[in-house]
């Protein structure tokens, strides 16, 4: 049977695109084309051109892409561009143990890109390091975890254990062997990133790079995967050893290795909590932000008529980077309650308008912002329990005179008991042309949607999807 290491390098080496069901391809492929939307919206925002900025300077020159610019860079400077870029507008996907896509899937398109991989060989690389990721953190501690019916939120929490997915699918590209693969995981858990995101809940105004930085678990991967490959040599009881392994080291006071490997290679099971975002902002506000486009586009409401808005929303918020009124910097405005309404409220199309400093620091904005005032949901604890997709929310606008109210259980894009809440792959795609538009012509924006739903079928290979998505023109 082999450590949980030697069984999670068995099932990344072990693993034919033929052995993955359909439905966990079709997921693979919509994970591809969001992200690569996100990056493209984002080249313009800070942490996007930081991204851009740093990763041209690692390693020197080199032959991969990186996303919406025109120059390339080496496989370490692309792959962390690129995960800064899907991740600077918190637009992308997110599956436990939370924003998993940005970390694990830019190391893969530079690996795939430069080994001119099949498209198969890339979309085998994005399941196994989703499923992966997604066992461990379901393994670990877990932000909306409860105990006596009563919120249990955890002291130490990140999302830096993405770093073995975002490690196994760099090697699967370099065609690394089970035994060698598990010696570039144990690498991995090793140099893993920490766990910071509490600090960056509680502290404002919160640092930029927000809960865990994309590039540094990337280049922690990209490391991990080359000094596998190089003969380094890593410890396969890393995972086994509650007490002096990574559980203890990385902080999480809950270990459940058993979720890590029950049915592994047999049951795929991220896809059945994978969700996506219509919103540039944290995810917590995405019911209200619901409610209140139904509101406002009922009944065409104007900012300026708005007298005041009031919501209902989880009771996760209540920490200082939600709380902030104070925005000195458009990531702030991913995160505050207060904001996030008020432009909502100005029926932007959701993407990089949301982080345009013109909209971000408008007297319009700004000014709504006071009218805003929240509570935490009633119901919040029992809906969860109950689903763990479950966010009710209630909005009240009053404007005219009138008071206008509008209520979800689950925001658009998660999981629920109606399939119809989910993101069709129609409305990804119109979400991924709403992101490049302004980034690249129509025609290209097509072309990479053909080329990223055509990567099972052996016609488009990594190289010449990546093509596509450079800018010759920025």
């Amino acid at each position: 049977m082999g450590t949980i290491i030697e069984q999670l390098a068995g099932f990344s080496a072990g693993t034919r695109f033929e052995d993955i069901p359909a439905a966990i391809v079709e997921e693979s492929k919509r994970l591809v084309l969001d992200s690569i939307g996100c990056a493209l919206a984002a080249i313009d925002h800070p942490k996007g051109r930081i991204g851009i900025e740093y990763g041209s300077l690692v390693a020197g020159q080199g032959s991969a892409t990186i996303i919406g610019a025109p120059q390339r860079a080496s496989v370490l400077g692309a792959a962390i561009a690129n995960g800064e870029l899907i991740n600077a507008l918190d637009m992308d996907a997110v599956v436990p143990p939370g924003h998993v896509t940005p970390y694990v899937l830019p190391g893969a398109l530079a690996l795939a890109e430069t080994a001119n991989a099949s498209g198969r060989e890339l979309i085998r690389a994005v399941a196994v390091s989703h499923e992966m990721s997604w066992r461990i953190g379901k393994a670990m501690d877990y932000l909306r975890d409860m105990k006596d019916g009563q919120l249990d939120t955890p002291k130490v929490f990140g999302f830096a254990s993405t770093v073995f997915g975002a490690t196994a699918a760099i090697a699967m590209l370099q065609r690394q062997g089970a035994d060698t693969l598990a010696h570039s995981l144990s690498i991995a858990g090793y140099i893993s990133p920490v766990q910071s995101m509490m600090a960056f809940f509680h502290h404002a105004p919160a640092t930029t790079i927000k809960y865990t930085m994309a590039g540094a678990v990337v280049q922690s991967a990209v490391m991990a995967a080359h000094m596998g490959l190089l003969g380094h040599r890593g410890d396969m009881q890393l995972l086994d050893d509650a007490e002096h392994g990574y559980a203890r080291f990385i902080g999480t006071s809950r270990w459940a290795p058993e979720r890590i490997t029950t049915g592994l290679g047999e049951h795929w099971g991220f896809a059945a909590e994978q969700l996506y975002k219509r919103y540039p902002h944290c995810r917590v506000l995405h019911g209200p932000l619901d409610c209140l486009a139904e509101i406002v586009e009922r009944h065409d409401i104007r900012p300026e008529e708005i007298d005041g808005i009031d919501l209902l929303v989880e009771g996760f918020v209540e920490k200082p980077t939600w709380l902030t009124r104070d925005i000195r910097h458009v990531n702030d405005a991913q995160f505050s309650i207060a904001h996030g309404m008020a432009i909502g409220a100005h029926r932007l199309k959701p993407g990089r308008d949301w982080q345009d400093p013109g909209q971000v620091f408008s007297p319009s904005v700004l000014g709504l912002m006071q009218k805003v005032r929240h509570r935490v949901h009633p119901d919040y604890l029992k809906e969860l329990s109950a689903h763990a997709s479950a966010r009710p929310s209630r909005v009240e606008v009053r404007a005219r005179g009138q008071t206008f109210v509008a209520e979800r259980l689950y925001p658009k894009g998660s999981p629920s008991p109606d399939p119809a809440n989910l993101f069709s792959t129609g409305e990804l795609v119109a979400k991924f042309h709403a992101n490049a538009e302004g980034v690249l012509p129509r025609g290209r924006a097509d072309a990479i949607v053909e080329a990223v739903m055509e990567l099972d079928g052996g016609r488009a290979g990594a190289a010449a999807l990546m093509a596509l998505t450079a800018n010759s023109n920025a």
